[in-house]
């Protein structure tokens, strides 16, 4: 037998979830609460929590005022987290132009797209350059999964920056790269 929390109960934990994780989808929430999607739906709209996409939205807008480095339509995937000069953060969900036709697995152009434009907006520059990259990829990456991108800054000598760059699917690490950076 399943034990169910009660409304109040459930809509405080979510929004707990969704204050810690913003990018959980309703049908994630359904399966972690044993509810229907339209019960979390209807628990949002009391909360007066917007949809995922209108949340991803709104970190996208806020966090995208501050890049001066790159531009909206050169980012691969969408920042959700920026504080310049310290660490960022962006999604990156794999649809089927990203993947190999046979595999279904993503191409790694893309993954290290997402990474180096993650890089190259957390520095505080007009003109940032990739000097090198050290790249690790630990698994495929799938067709609808999510890479969850985060970039910390390392260290900064001179006007050259290390930072790296770890993304995730889900808890597991798919991808590690560290990124030298020149700003001019």
């Amino acid at each position: 037998m399943v034990f169910r929390l009660g409304k109040e109960q459930r809509q405080g934990q979510l929004n707990a979830m969704l204050y810690t994780d913003p990018f959980t989808t309703d049908e994630e929430l359904a399966k972690k609460f044993d509810v229907s999607i339209q019960t979390i739906r209807l628990d949002r709209a009391e909360l007066g929590i917007p949809e995922l996409r209108e949340r991803t939205k709104h970190f996208a807008e806020r966090s995208f005022q501050k890049v001066r480095s790159v531009s909206g339509r050169e980012f691969v995937g969408e920042l959700m987290e920026l504080e310049l000069g310290k660490n960022a953060v962006s999604i990156l969900e794999v649809i089927p132009e990203m993947v190999a036709e046979k595999s279904q697995v993503c191409r790694g152009d893309y993954i290290i797209s997402q990474a180096n434009t993650l890089a190259v907006a957390l520095i505080d520059a007009e003109i940032v350059l990739t000097g090198s990259a050290r790249l690790r990829f630990r698994r495929p990456v799938y067709l609808n999964e999510k890479i969850v991108a985060q970039a910390v800054f390392a260290r900064k000598k001179s006007n050259k920056f290390l930072i790296k760059v770890v993304s995730k699917v889900g808890a597991e690490e798919v991808f590690v790269g560290k990124f030298i950076l020149v700003a001019r």
